[in-house]
């Protein structure tokens, strides 16, 4: 009896434990044997010698460090938990950032250039988040899809539905 009542149990909690997603980190998203480009983090623009601090944000965008950079195929499909920081592309009326890139750096995209495609995922979401603060970074948790996309800031090799977005949190 006991031993139906522990098996009958495990069966119940498995899909629980099956539909947690895969906690990946960005090295995970560079194919084995694929070169490992480091990241360039030199500021684009030296705000000292600019008399107008706008000026360097209407400056040509750096280029990319490898726009087409190999992917992890066996992710497709996967759900993933993955850190990063948000660069917003798209904000609702209520201020809320539905589509953005996921970097694995702060900056990367808009005061460094951006990082390999592999080192970047499109995030869309229906909901948003609200992103009062760059330097906060959040986890992303998703479907991921092995798909390049283009925005006006950089190419990405992944992309994603989010399904859940919430603040990263130091232990």
């Amino acid at each position: 009896m006991l031993r139906a009542l522990l098996l009958s149990l495990v069966v119940l909690a498995a899909p629980t434990w099956a539909a947690e997603p895969r906690e990946l980190d960005w090295p995970a998203l560079i194919p084995e044997g694929a070169p490992v480009i480091p990241p360039q983090l030199a500021p684009l623009h030296d705000l000292s010698q600019l008399s107008d601090a706008l000026a360097a944000e209407s400056a040509p965008a750096a280029r990319q460090q490898a726009p087409d950079a190999p992917v992890v195929k066996s992710l497709d499909g996967q759900r993933i938990k993955l850190p990063g920081y948000i660069v917003p592309l798209e904000v609702s009326e209520e201020g809320r950032t539905t589509e953005f890139l996921l970097v694995p750096y702060y900056g990367a995209c808009i005061h460094v250039p951006p990082p390999p495609s592999n080192q970047i995922v499109h995030i869309f979401s229906e909901m948003g988040v609200r992103v009062e603060d760059l330097y906060q970074p959040y986890w992303i948790e998703g479907k991921m899809q092995v798909s390049a996309s283009s925005s006006e800031l950089a190419d990405a090799g992944y992309q994603m539905e989010a399904e859940k977005i919430y603040a990263y949190e130091l232990k």
